[in-house]
């Protein structure tokens, strides 16, 4: 008797995960001490990194707050809009695919 084969789930080959970075842009309303905060709280940075990304920000108009999967990067920008919009800043993200 002839066996059919079927495909299952392993089959399928994954492919690795397209990698983002999370850019920040500057405006002239959120405070500095604000996108610290983002960056340590939702970014994880410590205080150092944190002042230098923001620093970055500032001076060149946008800086790269992290690289992450698509997945994690678009739930760190919600999380972003959220806090910005909650305490009244008009902050904006962005994802680049790299």
């Amino acid at each position: 008797m002839a066996h059919s084969r079927t495909h299952t789930t392993t089959d399928v080959l994954l492919e690795e995960p397209k990698l983002c970075e999370v850019i920040l842009i500057n405006d002239n309303w959120t405070t500095m001490e604000f996108v610290v905060d983002i960056l340590m709280k939702i970014f994880d940075k410590n205080l150092t990194e944190a002042r230098n990304i923001m620093l970055k920000i500032h001076t060149q108009g946008s800086g790269v707050c992290g690289i992450y999967p698509y997945d994690v990067a678009e739930l760190k920008v919600k999380l972003t809009l959220e806090f910005a919009r909650k305490d009244g800043y008009p902050l904006r993200v962005e994802i680049r695919e790299i």
